[in-house]
C-alpha cells in the first residue's frame, strides 16, 4: 500500500484543479485566475485552518472568479480559472519560492504546512500547479498553431488594507519587462474619471514573485497585463458585474490596437 505521502493529492471527491470557462470563445483575449478558488484537498484536512481564515483574503482572491466569468461572458473569451486556495500551492509563484507554499500568511501561522518534506511539496505541485499552467500552455499552444493572436490578461484582487495601510488604489496594472498593454489600459481607466489606478501598484510582476506573466507572457512575446482589482469593490455580485461591464468595454477599445492580423 502507498503511503499517504506517496498517493495523489487528489481523489474522485475533490474537484478538479481548474475550469475552462467559454472554452471556444472568439475573443483575443485569454484570462487566467491564479487565485480564484479557496478549495482544500480533502486529504489536506483544511490545512488545520477554521473556514473563516481561508475566506480570508489569505485564502483566495476574493471576487476574482465571478468578475473573471463575466468578464469572459461579456468578451466571449476564454479564461481558465484555478481551484484551489492559494495557502494549499501559490499557482503565480514560482515553485522555489519561499510563498509557494507558505508556512504563514499576513499573521496567520497555517499548520498544514508546516515542516513539508520535499516529496509533500512536488505532490501539490503535480495535482494542481502542473496541470493548470499545462492546460494554459495547450490553450496557448493551439491558438499559435491556429494563427490566432493572444492578449494574455492575469486577473486578481487586493485586500483594501495590509499591514495597517489602506491602499487608496481602486485597480492597479503590473508589468515586468513589457509595459505597451499595461499602460494603454491605465490611460484608459483613468480616462474614466473616477478611478485611482496604481501604475505597478499595489504590487509589482518579477521573475522571482510570479509565474503566470514571465513564463506565458513574456517568453512567448504576447501582450499583457497582470490586473488587480481592489476587493472590497468586487465583493458582491454587483460590484464584479460592473467591473466586468467596465473591463469590457475597456478591452473592447484596445483590442485592435494590440492584435496583428
Amino acid at each position: 500500500m502507498p503511503t499517504t505521502a506517496d498517493a495523489p493529492l487528489l481523489t474522485a471527491a475533490d474537484p478538479p484543479p481548474f475550469t475552462v470557462l467559454r472554452e471556444h470563445g472568439r475573443s483575443p483575449y485569454l484570462l487566467l485566475a491564479d487565485h480564484a478558488g479557496q478549495a482544500v484537498p480533502a486529504q489536506l484536512a483544511q490545512l488545520g485552518l477554521p473556514q473563516s481564515e481561508l475566506d480570508r483574503h489569505i485564502g483566495w482572491d476574493i471576487g476574482i472568479a465571478g468578475t473573471t466569468a463575466r468578464l469572459a461572458e461579456a468578451l466571449d473569451a476564454c479564461a481558465i480559472v484555478q481551484t484551489y486556495s492559494r495557502l494549499v500551492i501559490d499557482c503565480n509563484r514560482p515553485l522555489e519560492a519561499p510563498s509557494s507554499i507558505p508556512a504563514a500568511s499576513d499573521g496567520t501561522s497555517i499548520p498544514g504546512n508546516a515542516d513539508l518534506d520535499d516529496r509533500e511539496r512536488d505532490r501539490r505541485a503535480a495535482a494542481i500547479f502542473t496541470p493548470y499552467h499545462a492546460r494554459i500552455e495547450a490553450e496557448l499552444d493551439r491558438r499559435l498553431r491556429e494563427g490566432r493572436p493572444t492578449i494574455l490578461v492575469a486577473m486578481h484582487s487586493f485586500t483594501p488594507s495590509m499591514n495597517g495601510d489602506d491602499r487608496r488604489w481602486h485597480a492597479g496594472v503590473l508589468y515586468q519587462r513589457d509595459a505597451r498593454f499595461a499602460h494603454a489600459l491605465l490611460d484608459t481607466l483613468q480616462g474614466d474619471g473616477d478611478l485611482v489606478v496604481g501604475d505597478n501598484q499595489p504590487y509589482s510582476v518579477s521573475d522571482a514573485t510570479d509565474y503566470a506573466i514571465p513564463v506565458h507572457a513574456e517568453r512567448r512575446g504576447l501582450p499583457h497585463v497582470e490586473l488587480e482589482i481592489r476587493q472590497d469593490l468586487i465583493a458582491d455580485a454587483a460590484g464584479q458585474r460592473a467591473w466586468a461591464e467596465r473591463l469590457a468595454r475597456q478591452f473592447t477599445a484596445l483590442q485592435d490596437a494590440f492584435v496583428t492580423r
